[in-house]
């Protein structure tokens, strides 16, 4: 009997654990919300523009159709998110020569600007530098294979949320 008990008890610590993660996480993407929100503000940036260039920096160059399937957004709206970015200085559409359509074109990131990015968020690339201090490195892997699995169960959800 009393390992049964002991089982209910594991089971129930568990579950709690479970639930204060899944509270943690969503905290976390509210405090990122926040934070890229206060970025975009700095930049002159919505914040959908804001995490159009995140997606054009980190796996541009991109077609414009590529990009909205990423991003989850009618064509047209990222036709007017492009606009504003390249107005800004943020991005430039360039002739994709290897597109059989001549009128292709491929969007990337103005690398000088991005610099002004890590600017505007360097004081939290320092407290994650800090953060991460006070970890093995072993514990360093186990958190970001953890993030990684997470950021891929978002993905399927958002896929399948989408209808692809």
């Amino acid at each position: 009997m009393a390992s049964g008990a002991s089982g209910t008890e594991t089971a129930r610590r568990r579950r709690r654990t479970t639930v204060a993660l899944k509270e943690s996480l969503r905290e976390l993407r509210n405090q990122l919300s926040l934070l890229n929100h206060q970025v975009g503000g700095r930049l002159k940036l919505k914040d959908v523009d804001l995490d159009c260039l995140e997606l054009i920096s980190s796996a541009g160059p991109l077609s414009p159709s590529a990009l909205a399937r990423r991003a989850g957004l009618h064509p047209a709206t990222v036709t007017g998110i492009l606009d504003r970015l390249q107005r800004g200085g943020w991005v430039v559409r360039e002739r994709d020569p290897d597109a059989a359509d001549r009128r292709a074109v491929t969007v990337r990131a103005v690398p000088g600007r991005t610099q002004e990015l890590f600017r505007v968020y360097g004081g939290m690339n320092s407290a994650m530098d800090d953060l991460c201090a006070g970890y093995t490195e072993e514990e360093l892997m186990l958190i970001a294979g953890f993030l990684r699995r997470t950021a891929e169960a978002g993905r399927a959800a958002t896929h399948e949320l989408s209808g692809e």
